[in-house]
C-alpha cells in the first residue's frame, strides 16, 4: 500500500519518525514494508498494535530529540520481551525524518521500486523503474550502514468495478475505503448522481464500462434492475476473463440467469466463473453492512491468487 507516502506528502511542519517493518519471521502482527508514522502529538497508521507498537512510538517520539536523519534498527522477539502471544520476531527501521531528504516522494508511483540506503547519519531514499527486490531477515546481525533495501513503492490496487449505488452498493463503497482496491462505481439513475463516487452512465451505455475493464479487474453486480443486472452479466461473461465476476440474488434468480446465459451461448467454463450469490460463503445477514463486509473479503482473497 502506497498510504504511507501520502502521509509524508501531507504531514505538518513540526518533526516526526517513520517507523518501518523491515522484516518478520513466524507470528507477527504486520508484514514487511508495515508503516507508521509519530510525531509528538500523535500517529498515523500502525504496525499492529500492543506492545510492540508502544514501545516502537515510544523509541520514535525518542528519536525526536536528536538531529533529523538519525536512524536506529530494533529487534523485538514478540514472545519473551514484549509478552505478547504471537510468538514471532519483528525487525524495525525508525528514523527521525530529515524534511530534505524527501525529494523522492515526486517520483513515488505505484508500479516503480524504492531504493532505501542507510548511511552513517541518514536514511537516503530513491526511485528506480528496474530493481530487483531485496528480502531482509528478522534474525542475524542488524542491517548497519551500507545496507540498501529494495522494494515496490506499494500493491497496485485491483480495480474494482461495482455497478449499482443502493443500500448494498452504497455500503460496500463505505467499507471499501482503505483496501487495496481501486473502486469505479456506476449507476443508471439520475438521482443518484450527487453521491460521491458514483458515475451516472445511460442504460444504453453501462455495458460498455465492463467491456473496458482490464483482465485484474473485480466486477461486482448488484443494481436495482433485474433486466440490467442480466445484461451485465451476460457482458461481463462473454469478454475476455476477469479476475472476479460476482452477482447479488436470490436462489430463483440466480437459477432463471443461469438458465438463460447458457440459452444465450455461455458456455459452462465461463458460467463457472460468475460467483452467484455475491459475498464470503457462510455469513448469515440481510443488512447492507453485512453483505458489503462479506463481498469485500471476498475481492479480498483474490490477494496472491
Amino acid at each position: 500500500m502506497t498510504q504511507w507516502i501520502g502521509w509524508l506528502r501531507q504531514r505538518g511542519e513540526g518533526p516526526c519518525a517513520l517507523v518501518s517493518v523491515l522484516a518478520t519471521e513466524g507470528s507477527a502482527p504486520r508484514g514487511a514494508g508495515t508503516r507508521m508514522l509519530v510525531s509528538a502529538e500523535g500517529q498515523q497508521g500502525t504496525i499492529g498494535g500492543g506492545q510492540l507498537e508502544y514501545r516502537a512510538v515510544e523509541q520514535a517520539r525518542a528519536m525526536l530529540d536528536l538531529a533529523p536523519g538519525t536512524w536506529r534498527v530494533q529487534d523485538y522477539p514478540l514472545g519473551p520481551l514484549l509478552g505478547q502471544c504471537c510468538g514471532g520476531r519483528v525487525r524495525l527501521l525508525i528514523e527521525h525524518l530529515d524534511p530534505e531528504g524527501l525529494d523522492w516522494l515526486h517520483d513515488a508511483q505505484v508500479g516503480r521500486m524504492l531504493e532505501t540506503s542507510l548511511c552513517e547519519e541518514r536514511v537516503t531514499r530513491r526511485i528506480h523503474d528496474r530493481e530487483t527486490a531485496t528480502r531482509q531477515s528478522a534474525r542475524g546481525e542488524r542491517p548497519g550502514a551500507g545496507t540498501r533495501i529494495i522494494e515496490p513503492v506499494g500493491e497496485r490496487p485491483r480495480p474494482f468495478y461495482l455497478f449499482g449505488a443502493g443500500h448494498v452498493g452504497q455500503a460496500i463503497a463505505r467499507h471499501a475505503t482503505g483496501l487495496p482496491l481501486q473502486l469505479a462505481w456506476f449507476d443508471t439513475r439520475p438521482e443518484l448522481e450527487g453521491i460521491d463516487g458514483v458515475t451516472v452512465v445511460a442504460p444504453e451505455d453501462i455495458a460498455h464500462c465492463i467491456e473496458e475493464a482490464p483482465a485484474d479487474a473485480a466486477i461486482a453486480i448488484l443494481t436495482h434492475d433485474h433486466p440490467l443486472d442480466y445484461h451485465l452479466t451476460l457482458t461481463a461473461l462473454g469478454r475476455v476473463p476477469v479476475a472476479f465476476v460476482g452477482l447479488i440474488g436470490s436462489s430463483t434468480k440466480i437459477a432463471r440467469f443461469r438458465s438463460r446465459l447458457k440459452a444465450d451461448g455461455i458456455g459452462d467454463e465461463a458460467l463457472a466463473r460468475l460467483t452467484a450469490p455475491i459475498g464470503v460463503p457462510g455469513v448469515k445477514g440481510k443488512e447492507p453492512d453485512v453483505i458489503a463486509i462479506a463481498v469485500l473479503a471476498q475481492l479480498l482473497q483474490l490477494r496472491g491468487a
